[in-house]
Order: structure tokens, then sequence, then C-alpha cells
């Protein structure tokens, strides 16, 4: 995972490294998305999420697609 300032950074990052784009998303979500992926990890029930569980956590922050899906 890297951290850019705009999505045109990204774009010439991706241009001069030869990579092709993959998703991309505010550090704000990045955020969000680890305090509710992380809350109870130290919880003695906690259990790894399955695929479909984690999609749906992906997907209440927009974070759908080819990318984020497991299947």
């Amino acid at each position: 995972m890297l951290a850019f300032r705009s999505e045109a950074h990204v774009d010439r990052w991706c241009e001069q490294a030869g990579r092709e784009r993959g998703a991309s998303f505010p550090l704000a979500t990045l955020s969000r998305l680890a305090d509710r992926w992380y809350r109870d990890r130290l919880s003695r029930d906690w259990r790894r999420r399955a695929p479909r569980e984690a999609e749906a956590l992906f997907a209440e922050f927009g974070l759908t697609g080819p990318f984020w899906s497991f299947g």
C-alpha cells in the first residue's frame, strides 16, 4: 500500500514506475476501515473474517469491484 497526496500524483507515479493503476481511496477511509477491521482483534471471541464477511465490510466503505473481491 502506498500513500499519495492526490489522484494526479497516483497517475504520475504509475506512469513513471510503469505500473498499472490499482484501487485508490482516501486516507480517511483507510482509518475508518482499520478501526472496524481491528476493533475486536484482542477479544477472546475474535475469529478471522470469512471472505464474504470481509467483502461486506469493504462494501460498507464503498470498496467494491474485482480488486476487493476474493472470488
